[in-house]
Parts: structure tokens; C-alpha cells; sequence
């Protein structure tokens, strides 16, 4: 047998990984690479998990590459989200405009899921051991050379791995040490949303209501155990933030001030200080992702517009596609290479498309044409298939 390929098979091609971040996508990863039996060790910035986040939608590329990852996680997920079988369109004096019965299941193999940011954080970090999860560790930069990463935390603490994965968020340290960018790109979004203990009257017989006003939408999400997540965004080519937590509730009833009292009840009964106020940020595409021993994995490598619902289901898939290259190449170089040829291309163009559906939120429907709208909703059921239809190969 080949001497590399004799060794590949022995032991892991690192030994000690270190993740900056542990939101759902630091923790997939982590799963992902410990069941190579490689050290991982995950570091958040975050003193304590707290509930915090918003409503996520898991569509079936994400839970597949979930399942790949951690098999039967999907059912833990189900027991802590809410499957979606029928949507809403409603305009916002409350009025149907249409409903829908989801078909991902039958399609793709899995559901679309909503739950919570935080639940699903829960169940990822439950599949881990919690003595490798190091809370208050934010990062501040690291150096490195052919040796390996010295990674480098606020209070003089730091720590040296043989590769150092980012996957800190659209304002990532890892990304802007590497690259150095700056700020992320305002699309022209401004959000505000929070999770409550809430029973909304239109969850009658659908888990997810989309409501479409003039230049602004709402989302209304059940994401499992009595919880409403609640989203609403508007056109707004600048943005401001506001001073206080009441000025922000203030302002979005403001926003909402025509709208079905059914609709304006859920952010009345949300405390101001548990509402997210935001502006809608991605970042320009890069052409590689790693540099030496460092590399990025989801929303620190391709954030992106939330319109189509991708951020966290990519960012799964990155998790298993890194685990798939780790076992695949003989060596970190190799391996880093081959993820960024799988991953590169195809989150581009569905960070492109996500910015264009955020926009596509804000026009005016009716003034296209029949023909341009049968044409748009073929090429969207196309791309929709390209996005949904990403099949892990589970190995035994």
C-alpha cells in the first residue's frame, strides 16, 4: 500500500485545531473534525450561552450536511424546531393572499425547519465534550508561521494549534487579520426581530407567515416550544441606529403603524431590550479562503443577505465538505485547497443571489409581466433544486 496514503489512514493530518467561534457553524465543524479524532478546541467570545439570536430556517442541504456530520442530530433538531408544512402570504391588513403546502420533504429527503438560534446552538454544543468549549475568549489575533498558529485573546491569554479555523461572523478577526477589509457592505436592509414566549393567532394551520407591505416585511416564524420569532425589514438606503432599547420599539411599531393589530401585538409583547435593531450586511466574495495554517468557514467566509435562508445551511455545509477533504488529502495544504475548490464557487453565486432576493423583497410585484414572472419562477425552481438538492456521501 502507499506509504501516504498507509499514514492518512492512521492518524489525522493535524493534530490540535483550534475554532474561533461557537456559533452553530464552530460547533458543526468541531463534530465534523472531532470524529477524525483530531483535538479540537472551540473558543467564544461570549461569556456564557445565553439565549440569544433569531429564527433560522433549516432547509434540507443544510440538515442533510448536518446528518452527514452527526447522524440523528436531525431528529434531536425536529424535537426543538417545528417542521413546516404550509405557508402564508398575507398583505398587512391581515387579509390571505395565498397559501402553500411545503414540499421539501418529498423533494429533497428533508423538511424545512425553524428554530431558534439558541436551541440549535443547544443541541450542537450537547455533541461535544463542554470541557473543549472555552467561553470569555475573544479573539484579537493571531500570528503564524510553518510550525503552526499562535492565536491571541483579550487578557493577555493565548494558545498555539496546528490550524486555526475562523468562523466568527460577518465581522470576523480571523477574516479582517488575513485580509484586512473592513467594515461589511450595507445592501441598503435595515432589520429588527427578537424570539418570545408567544402563541400568534395566524398559527392556526402554518408554521411560517410572510406578510409583504410597501418597501417592507415581516416574518412571523414558530420555531418549537411555544416560541415566535418575529422578523421585520424595510428599504432603507441609509441606515441609523437608534439610542435606546425603547426608542427601538418605538421605532419599529412606528414602521408598523398601518399595519393588522395582529401583526403590531407580537412586537407590543416583546420587552424593548430583547429586540435586535440591524442593518443587512454581506461582503464582497473572496478568491481563496485560507492563508497558511488559517482558514474560514461560514458566514466569517461568505456572509451573505438572509432573503433566502442559506447563511447557517452553507455554513453546514462547510462543515462536512472540510471534514470530507481532511479525510480525503494527504496533507493541510491539500486539504485546504480542496475545500476551497468545493466550497468557493458555489457559495458566491448564492451569496450573489441572496442580495438580489433582498432587493427582490422590496419590489413592486404587480408591475411585472405575466410572461417575466412564469419565466423568473422556472429559473427560481431551478436554482431552488441546484441549492436544496446538495446530497452528502455518507461514508462508512
Amino acid at each position: 500500500m502507499n506509504t501516504n496514503l498507509t499514514e492518512k489512514l492512521s492518524k489525522p493530518i493535524v493534530d490540535k485545531v483550534a475554532i474561533v467561534g461557537a456559533g452553530p457553524g464552530g460547533l458543526a465543524a468541531a463534530i465534523a473534525l472531532r470524529s477524525q479524532g483530531i483535538d479540537v478546541q472551540v473558543y467564544e467570545k461570549a461569556q456564557e450561552f445565553r439565549p440569544a439570536g433569531t429564527g433560522l430556517g433549516l432547509a434540507p442541504n443544510g440538515l442533510s450536511s448536518l446528518d452527514a456530520i452527526a447522524p440523528g442530530i436531525v431528529e434531536s433538531l425536529k424535537s426543538s424546531g417545528c417542521e413546516v408544512h404550509h405557508t402564508v402570504l398575507k398583505n398587512i391588513q391581515g387579509e390571505t393572499i395565498r397559501t402553500n403546502a411545503t414540499k421539501y420533504l418529498e423533494q429533497y429527503g428533508q423538511p424545512l425547519l425553524t428554530i431558534w438560534w439558541y436551541r440549535l446552538q443547544q443541541v450542537l454544543a450537547s455533541r461535544l465534550p463542554s470541557d473543549i468549549i472555552h467561553l470569555n475568549h475573544r479573539c484579537i489575533g493571531f500570528e503564524q508561521d510553518e510550525n503552526g498558529v499562535e492565536i491571541h485573546f483579550d487578557g493577555e491569554k493565548s494558545v498555539h494549534t496546528d490550524l486555526l479555523i475562523g468562523a466568527d461572523g460577518v465581522n470576523s478577526v480571523v477574516r479582517e487579520t488575513l485580509f484586512g477589509e473592513g467594515k461589511p457592505n450595507y445592501i441598503g436592509s435595515m432589520c429588527w426581530r427578537a424570539v418570545i414566549k408567544y402563541r400568534h393567532e395566524l398559527f392556526n394551520d402554518y408554521q411560517l407567515v410572510f406578510v409583504k407591505g410597501n418597501k417592507q416585511f415581516m416574518y412571523l416564524l414558530n420555531v418549537g416550544g411555544g416560541y415566535t420569532s418575529w422578523i421585520s425589514r424595510k428599504f432603507s438606503p441609509e441606515y441609523s441606529l437608534s439610542y435606546s432599547a425603547d426608542e427601538v420599539k418605538s421605532r419599529i411599531l412606528h414602521e408598523l403603524a398601518d399595519w393588522d393589530e395582529s401583526f403590531r401585538a407580537v412586537v407590543e409583547a416583546t420587552p424593548a431590550e430583547q429586540i435586535w435593531e440591524g442593518p443587512i450586511c454581506d461582503r464582497s466574495p473572496l478568491s481563496r479562503w485560507s492563508e497558511g495554517r488559517v482558514t474560514l468557514l461560514g458566514d466569517a467566509a461568505h456572509p451573505m443577505a438572509p432573503a433566502m435562508g442559506q447563511g447557517a445551511n452553507t455554513t453546514f455545509e462547510d462543515a462536512y465538505q472540510l471534514r470530507e477533504c481532511f479525510s480525503d488529502s494527504a496533507n493541510l495544504q491539500a486539504a485546504l485547497t480542496s475545500y476551497e475548490q468545493c466550497r468557493i464557487e458555489r457559495t458566491k453565486i448564492i451569496q450573489a443571489r441572496s442580495a438580489l432576493g433582498e432587493m427582490r423583497y422590496y419590489d413592486n410585484l404587480a408591475s411585472s409581466t405575466g410572461q417575466t414572472q412564469e419565466r423568473q419562477m422556472s429559473l427560481n425552481d431551478d436554482f431552488h433544486k441546484w441549492v436544496y438538492d446538495f446530497k452528502p456521501s455518507v461514508k462508512s
